[in-house]
């Protein structure tokens, strides 16, 4: 049974104005009827977090963390799941009913939705064909290269191609690695154009990093490239995937498929109306 008294729940970060997950949020809380539950945004750094969270009450349902705040995040959750420990960072909190606060990172669940519904990881099943291992490039060394991994490793792959501007950027990313076992092959930056030749290239650097690499990289038949920018769109890099016919993932369906499982976490409710909730991301762009 969910609570129908006055819910709240919002996402933090900073800057936040661009955050289109209160359109979501409030059309998912509309579309199923919780018509007292809001869904705001909170412009906090990350030293400002934990006076925040500590002066929520209990009518907070959750909160969506964006950046600086997911690895602070997981730091002041009193339990986190198996998941958000083993990526080191969490971009959801979810409000316990003893009032303490429960981390998981719905990013790397909504990174493998996406990946699989553009064809990564297909033949999983009993009657299934039989297929190798994803060969997956990640491109950065962040939080969002930390849900990368994770989900690379829940689709089955061994080993990870990771692309830095920093060495001990890709350093930082063993810990996350040994956690989820699987091995990292580290690539400089200058490097990258050659570590194209796989099943999936994530890109999770930030704008206009990678954009030099749309004239140099060569893409391969049957890949999917996922950016998890999506302002600007398209980017240099995913206007080159496009034009060679290679499946392109934004940062956009990235934005949904993980706001979908915190809604869920943040109601008890078994499935969130995604048309709804899909149709609203749709019109917050087109109106932008």
């Amino acid at each position: 049974m969910i609570e129908q008294r006055a819910r709240k729940a919002a996402v933090c970060g900073k800057p936040i104005a661009h955050s289109l997950s209160p359109f979501i949020h409030t059309a998912g809380f509309a579309a199923s009827g919780l018509l007292d539950w809001t869904y705001t945004a909170i412009e906090c750094a990350e030293s400002e977090l934990p006076d925040v969270i500590a002066g929520l009450g209990p009518e907070w349902a959750g909160l969506s963390l964006t950046m600086p705040l997911k690895e602070t995040a997981l730091r002041l959750a009193s339990s986190a799941s198996p998941l958000a420990i083993a990526v080191g960072c969490a971009n959801t909190l979810v409000h316990q009913s003893d009032g303490t606060w429960h981390a998981d990172n719905t990013d790397v669940v909504g990174m493998v939705r996406v990946l699989r519904e553009a064809g990564l990881g297909a033949g999983t099943g009993r009657h299934a064909a039989k297929v190798d291992p994803p060969r997956i490039t990640v491109l950065g060394g962040g939080g969002t290269a930390r849900a990368a991994l994770g989900a690379a490793a829940q689709l089955g792959a061994r080993k990870v191609t990771v692309v830095t501007r920093r060495p001990e950027a890709r350093e930082q990313l063993d810990p996350v690695a040994v956690a989820l076992d699987i091995a990292l092959e580290g690539v400089a930056w200058s490097g990258a154009p050659g570590a194209f030749d796989a099943d999936a290239i994530i890109s999770t650097v930030p704008k206009g990093a990678a954009d030099h690499l749309a004239e140099q990289v060569s893409w391969r038949p049957g890949s999917v490239f996922f950016d998890a920018l999506y302002d600007p769109w398209p980017t240099p890099l995913a206007a080159s995937a496009a034009k060679h016919d290679v499946p392109v993932l934004s940062g956009l369906d990235l934005l949904l498929a993980q706001a979908l499982s915190q809604f869920e976490q943040f109601t008890g409710l078994p499935s969130a109306p995604e048309e709804a909730m899909r149709k609203a991301l749709d019109e917050a762009v087109r109106d932008r």
